[in-house]
């Protein structure tokens, strides 16, 4: 097949780089303009680098840009992590049409941080989702899923970068094959089940002490790396990475209860959060104990 790929950054680099790889015909790459002052995008230089074409839309409602697709005459379009709204007049161009990767099992978590919500739940599982886009936000037809599950200590970053990204590419790999081979399946999205979030962001990740530990754990993992979960210190945040939850009940919620070589530990409903790596506002990462001593905090500081 004459196969088209829309994506960006690594995961759109790396989808690229598989098929390349075995040997599929990837006559074209798409990828979002670039930003002013920011370097070229991962898939774009890949693509460069192997002489593929690299178009550039800045509106993919253009009948221009349909045109332009058209000319390829493509079989197939595979959507790598796409942020640009593409609508459904280019969608179907390619004689096979178009397939798209989201990172949940939708229709749970549609939207743009599928990954953090269902950490931030307290889901024990998510997953990816091959789909047929439509004129939706992820409302698309179900070609494949795969299931992944969420570990206690598992984190946005670990969900995504160990289990979710390489995981992802293969699923591309073996959706593509099944549309080759004519096998590609297309299931209706239950509605009854949708779920949708928006963009997990910093006004939504504020730790409240007060809240059940097992919620502030999960808030803070579902947060870590981006958009990093957050608490204040004599009015100065600071924002929480690496923790772990603990099973001491001996402070009011938000309260320092022991610094030790393995981190701070801070007092919350039900339990406690032993802090590892934070990041003080307009500091870089360093460890919770370098950052008591250096904020002149001890046992028995509040914070929040």
């Amino acid at each position: 097949m004459r196969i088209i790929v829309h994506g960006q950054q690594a995961f759109g680099k790396a989808v690229l780089e598989a098929l390349l790889d075995r040997g599929d015909d990837v006559i074209a790459v798409y990828c979002a303009p670039e930003k002013e002052g920011r370097p070229d995008d991962a898939i774009k230089t890949a693509a460069l680098e192997r002489n593929i074409p690299v178009i550039q839309p800045k509106s993919f409602k253009d009948p221009e840009a349909w045109a332009e697709c058209e000319a390829l005459k493509p079989d197939l379009c595979v959507m790598a992590y796409v942020l640009l709204f593409v609508p459904e007049e280019f969608l179907h161009i390619p004689t096979h049409g178009t397939i798209q990767y989201h990172p949940s099992l939708l229709p749970l978590h549609r939207g743009p941080s599928s990954i953090n919500w269902p950490i931030i739940m307290g889901s024990k599982k998510t997953g990816l989702s091959i789909f047929w886009p439509d004129k939706g936000l992820d409302t698309g037809p179900i070609l494949l899923q795969k299931e992944v599950e969420i570990g206690e200590d598992d984190t946005l970053g670990s969900i995504y970068f160990d289990k979710l990204f390489p995981m992802g590419v293969d699923a591309m790999l073996e959706s593509v094959d099944l549309v080759r081979d004519g096998n590609a399946p297309s299931i209706v999205q239950d509605e009854s089940k949708k779920t949708y979030e928006s963009w997990c962001k910093t006004e939504n990740v504020e730790v409240d002490w007060s809240k059940p530990v097992e919620e502030t754990h999960n808030l803070i993992r579902g947060a870590n790396p981006q958009p990093g979960a957050w608490t204040k210190s004599n009015d100065v945040v600071v924002q929480i990475f690496d923790c772990v939850k603990g099973r001491t009940v001996d402070g009011e919620p938000g309260v320092i209860t022991a610094i030790t070589g393995d981190g701070v530990t801070v007092a919350a409903n039900g339990g406690s959060i032993v802090l590892g790596r934070v990041r003080p506002a307009g500091d870089k990462k360093i460890s919770a104990g370098d950052w008591v001593e250096n904020a002149g905090l001890s046992v028995g500081s509040k914070l929040g």
